[in-house]
């Protein structure tokens, strides 16, 4: 897998992917790191890890289309075959989409369908906001429909009654560090399989993801 990480602020989910990486349980080479932000701290990451970084701001270019068409021509030309959005806070457009079909991953930190749209912390303050039990992240595949792409796996993470918005939202990212590189593998194995809409697994793997200390 020669994969490429988006990502818009610190890069806690890459450095758990380039973590990964690192140890031997993911079997990815990182081409590229690509940033819309020039003060995002991923920016940094990259080169702690001597991979290749893209600042592609906006007010660089004349329209988000001219922005877009730039971040594609960097998945072009470093030969980039999968996509994994970190925390990316663009919306991507069709062209970008289509150029990768069922090869693009995003990571949101709510069981969808449930909450969807909007970046951490929304999600996490309407999850409280509604009383509901159970949290969590969800890793699915990106299409032109916001956050409705199929679903990969999903953490679940329970509610507690003392929970603020950051205790929660803590939590949650601890379990989308465990899934994000877990699912990423499981596509560079070439152990998905995608049909009428659904995404399945063809090892034994557990598209559920509990957390260690809560089940």
């Amino acid at each position: 897998m020669k994969l490429a990480i988006m990502a818009s602020g610190r890069g806690s989910n890459a450095a758990a992917i380039l973590g990964a990486v690192d140890r031997g349980d993911l079997h990815a080479h990182v081409t590229a790191i690509i940033s819309n932000r020039t003060d995002a701290g991923v920016i940094d990451l990259a080169a702690q890890h001597g991979i290749p970084s893209h600042v592609v701001s906006r007010k660089d270019f004349d329209s988000r289309n001219a922005q877009q068409r730039r971040m594609l021509e960097l998945l072009q030309m470093t030969h980039t075959d999968f996509v994994a959005l970190a925390g990316f806070n663009s919306i991507l457009k069709p062209e970008i989409v289509t150029a990768y079909p069922n090869q693009i991953l995003n990571i949101h930190p709510s069981l969808l369908p449930a909450f969807a749209g909007g970046m951490a912390p929304q999600p996490q303050t309407e999850a409280l906001k509604a009383g509901v039990k159970i949290s969590g992240c969800t890793v699915h595949l990106v299409t032109n429909a916001i956050d409705a792409g199929p679903i990969v796996a999903q953490a679940p993470v329970p509610v507690l009654p003392d929970d603020t918005v950051d205790s929660l939202s803590k939590r949650i990212l601890q379990q989308e560090h465990r899934l994000y590189p877990m699912v990423l593998q499981w596509f560079a194995d070439g152990q998905t399989q995608i049909s009428d809409g659904q995404v399945h697994v063809r090892s034994e793997e557990n598209q559920v993801i509990w957390p260690k200390s809560e089940h």
